[in-house]
């Protein structure tokens, strides 16, 4: 892959990281390392903790999802949940992606391109 292409699938990854992180959220509540994890295995892309717990607190800070602290063995975990305003927000992003861009998207993940 040329640089250029490298760049354009980071720059898609990262601008739509709010929302993999909602997602994730959405599925089960989880640490911070484990929402990085889970972001690297679903887009198999390296994140940094340096990108990943600056969303984590802005979104926490928005009031899209709320942090725990609890104890995992003797270390403090933070765990984190999708709050009312977090679903909110996913679903005014599923309806956005799924009437004015779901033909885009649905022709760009057809069989029909390569």
């Amino acid at each position: 892959m040329s640089d250029m292409e490298e760049e354009l699938v980071r720059g898609v990854i990262r601008n739509l990281s709010r929302l993999i992180i909602l997602w994730i959220l959405k599925q089960k509540s989880l640490s911070g390392y484990s929402v990085l994890k889970e972001m690297q295995r679903i887009t198999e892309q390296k994140f940094h903790p340096g990108i990943v717990y600056p969303l984590l607190y802005e979104l926490e800070d928005e009031m899209f999802i709320t942090g725990e602290w609890g104890r995992k063995r003797k270390r403090r975990i933070k765990s984190y949940t999708i709050t009312e305003k977090g679903i909110e927000l996913l679903n005014h992003l599923h309806r956005l992606f799924e009437f004015p861009m779901k033909e885009i998207l649905q022709d760009f993940l057809s069989d029909k391109n390569p």
